[in-house]
């Protein structure tokens, strides 16, 4: 009788287009008439599920479908929110709170939750029903990480070997004497890279561990808000924030539309002791090279960088990839499995051609892309085209996999929580 119940459960979801998936309960979950705003390719269908929870930034789901949301700041003093859906039908009718800290990352396994303020990486426990057992009282797992309010997110990601991975911005544009200062020239060596300006790895069972205790895994790296660790691939894969001010700071190097759309936004895969170039390059998508950054002698066509590590993608520039997400759900059509999908949150620096506020998908086979990168929803800003991010309604900042294969988006701007189910042809 349960077979044949999950049998029939499985047939009213493929068969009804407005219905994108059954909940673990076997209700039928129904997509909003209007996919949330979203445009999606054929066959996907979308609901907000939440709306209105705060500054919703990285966002963790358990094996229950519940969700975990980090707010960038706090709610009546909770930032964390935990999102339940009660009766089934798919939309989230239960919220609680906890954690006193403002923040990016967050992250779970079958036994913790981790989360992050802008210093400090915390650990709390999760009893059987995937619930955090004491929010009063976590682990303080890393602490004493710099914070000097620019490219401060901490955002986190873990292995299948006990490691945790940590983002740590560099407080900095290009490394300059003077911090986006035009004429001052970038520091050599850039000072800043022996704490920040990269990904540290530390244990993810370890507590109270500072930078003396971890270990810098790979320099370079201007600002990563997305990372995620590659299962199939057993490596850690990140999305840089390029540099700002070309053309503000060389307009007789770069003209409007070069300084908009450079450097590219890259993808890069790490190894132990990778090297990505900043600040002393960029990348350019357009040419297919790494370039010298004119603060260190660069003219915009100048080649460097032959023992620094390529990106395996590379994007315009000032989209502002906040999230990397490798899909290894089984509810998306075959072509999807393993790909990356990419939250791009929309950046200032872009104006007045503004791009982003989406979710990108780049197919991969065998750890390596196996196509271009693609537009997968749109939509979200509300407006085809904005003069500045502030106009935008909402912006992408997290994404998460559910149990059942469904894609969570959140949204910084109002705190909505977007899933993305497949309903078929």
């Amino acid at each position: 009788m349960a077979n044949q119940l999950k049998s029939n459960c499985f047939w009213v979801c493929a068969l009804a287009l407005v219905i994108a998936s059954c909940s673990p309960s076997g209700n039928q979950i129904a997509a909003d008439a209007d996919n949330a705003g979203l445009t999606l390719p054929e066959g996907f269908k979308a609901l907000k599920v939440a709306d209105s929870v705060g500054s919703a930034r990285h966002i963790a789901v358990n094996s229950k479908g519940d969700i975990f949301v980090k707010l960038q700041r706090p709610v009546d003093g909770n930032g964390i929110i935990v999102l339940s859906d009660g009766d089934g039908d798919g939309r989230m009718d239960k919220e609680s709170g906890f954690g006193d800290y403002g923040g990016t990352g967050i992250a779970i396994t079958d036994s913790f939750l981790y989360a992050s303020s802008n210093s400090v990486v915390f650990r709390y426990a999760l009893d059987e029903n995937e619930q955090v057992s004491n929010p009063m009282a976590p682990d303080t797992i890393v602490s004493g990480l710099i914070d000097r309010g620019q490219h401060n997110s901490k955002s986190i990601a873990l292995d299948d070997a006990g490691n945790i991975y940590v983002n740590i911005g560099a407080y900095s544009n290009v490394c300059q004497e003077k911090d986006r200062t035009f004429g001052s020239p970038g520091m050599q060596p850039c000072p800043i890279l022996d704490s920040a300006g990269g990904i540290w790895r530390f244990r993810a069972d370890g507590i109270k561990q500072g930078y003396g205790d971890g270990s810098r895994y790979a320099t370079g790296l201007r600002n990563v808000v997305g990372l995620d660790w590659n299962q199939q691939m057993g490596a850690l894969f990140v999305m840089q924030h390029g540099r700002d001010n070309l053309h503000d700071f060389y307009p007789d190097m770069y003209d409007d539309e070069t300084g908009i759309d450079l450097p590219s936004e890259a993808m890069y895969r790490l190894s132990e002791g990778a090297d990505a170039g900043w600040p002393y390059l960029y990348y350019d998508h357009h040419q297919k090279k790494k370039i010298v950054n004119p603060e260190y002698g660069g003219d915009g066509k100048q080649e460097g960088g032959a023992d620094v590590l390529d990106p395996i993608v590379a994007f315009p520039g000032h989209m502002a990839p906040n999230a990397l997400l490798f899909y290894t759900g089984n509810l998306f059509p075959d072509r999807y499995k393993n790909g990356a999908f990419l939250a791009f949150h929309g950046s200032w620096n872009r104006s007045p051609d503004q791009k982003g506020y989406m979710v990108a998908f780049v197919p991969f086979e065998n750890g390596q892309p196996s196509g271009d990168w693609e537009v997968f929803a749109k939509g979200f800003a509300g407006e085809d085209a904005l003069a500045a991010p502030g106009d935008a309604k909402h912006r992408p900042c997290g994404l998460a996999q559910g149990p059942d294969g469904s894609l969570y988006v959140s949204d910084d701007v109002t705190g909505a929580i977007y899933r993305i189910l497949y309903a078929g042809k």
